[in-house]
């Protein structure tokens, strides 16, 4: 096993846990002791967006003043410091909940974003001959562990109290820096020489993607255990298998060679699979169909957003942990207007109307997937 291996693909697997612990926790948050309206809820991710923009715009040229090692243990310390304030949390009452968990997104953000763009590289680094199924898997480890955390949580809840689980995964965050980092001599550009014209395709596609990402993950919980009024375990349980269906997605499509499944005819088969399900979610009431549409929304997201990320990177060769960087925050801003927009925009149209007109991201996303893939890439 090369060296940094561990690290890399740990790290996945401790961010995908962490960043899917506020939506696992809706429910919990919008009752007792915590009472959080749906207004407040959505804007638990608004710092999030801030973190993300911090974090895309510091990764390169943080890279280059402290180097791959010095950014990955960056993102280690913010996202170990994002645990520490949401087990606070859960000892608070009234405004002071709020006010902690607002922090705790905050440092989410700039730790996922930080932490993303390093492991990304690292990834692309590790295997580079084949470096977008080296990317592919990480990111379907990390969709794994968002898969497995809510159930994780649900299971403190029930025999302890939800706080455990944050609080273990504050211990990893500071046990990974222990382990030894990707090995990195290679220079890169950084800061405002690293930017190119050409990146702004592959941030757009992806924001646009995670806009989609964050509506069917951040809010599949509430429209089944809140609008339909069905047991929050089937909301709880339709999350994982949203983020279970998309690490599916990632570990058998990216699995299958180009040869067999060229990966451009898969990521332009995406925005139709998603917009399929955008369209169908508001028409189902029974809880079996909601949890399979949700599995099949998260198969149909699962690979645009590696598959962009390895073109990216690789057409991108000097300038990797920027455009990582830029891919990453741009998911982050995506998923927290997917998620924030949502809350405020009830208050006008239903949550069921938002996801048919959700449907029309689809377009934007085909010619986006069509134009980035279009050019013959390195890897």
């Amino acid at each position: 096993m090369k060296r940094g291996t561990t690290a890399t693909y740990l790290a996945g697997f401790l961010q995908g846990s962490a960043f899917v612990l506020i939506p696992a926790l809706g429910p919990t948050l919008r009752q007792a002791p915590y009472h959080l309206s749906n207004t407040v809820y959505g804007l638990l991710y608004a710092p999030e967006i801030i973190g993300a923009i911090i974090a895309a715009l510091a990764a390169g040229t943080l890279h280059k003043r402290l180097g791959s090692n010095g950014l990955f243990r960056l993102g280690a310390l913010f996202n170990a410091a994002a645990m520490a304030l949401l087990v606070a949390a859960y000892f608070l009452r009234g405004p002071s909940v709020v006010i902690s968990l607002l922090f705790e997104t905050l440092m989410l953000g700039i730790g996922f974003g930080l932490t993303n763009a390093s492991i990304n590289r690292a990834a692309s680094l590790l295997f580079a001959g084949t470096a977008a199924a080296a990317v592919t898997l990480l990111n379907a480890v990390i969709g794994a562990a968002t898969a497995i955390s809510p159930m994780i949580l649900v299971g403190f809840q029930h025999a302890l109290i939800w706080s455990v689980w944050p609080c273990l995964l504050f211990a990893l965050w500071l046990f990974i820096l222990a382990f030894p980092q990707v090995n990195d001599d290679e220079r890169e550009l950084g800061g405002l020489s690293a930017w190119r014209k050409t990146m702004i395709p592959f941030a757009v596609a992806v924001l646009i993607y995670a806009v989609c990402e964050g509506s069917f993950g951040s809010w599949a919980n509430i429209l089944i255990s809140v609008n339909r009024k069905l047991p929050p375990a089937d909301g709880a349980f339709a999350l994982s298998l949203f983020w279970g269906g998309m690490t599916m997605a990632r570990f058998i499509l990216g699995a299958i060679p180009d040869t067999i499944l060229p990966r451009r005819v898969v990521l332009l088969l995406a925005p139709i699979g998603m917009a399929a399900c955008f369209l169908i979610a508001p028409h189902l009431q029974s809880a079996a169909g909601l949890i399979s549409i949700f599995a099949a929304a998260g198969f149909a997201c699962g690979i645009y957003y590696p598959y962009t990320m390895a073109y990216g990177i690789a057409s991108h060769g000097k300038e990797g942990t920027q455009m990582a960087g830029l891919l990453v925050g741009a998911l982050m801003i995506g998923e927290g207007l997917g998620s924030f927009g949502l809350g405020p925009l009830q208050q006008v149209i239903s949550l069921g109307t938002i996801y048919s007109l959700s449907a029309i991201w689809s377009v934007p996303l085909f010619f986006l997937a069509w134009h980035i893939s279009r050019k013959p890439q390195n890897d």
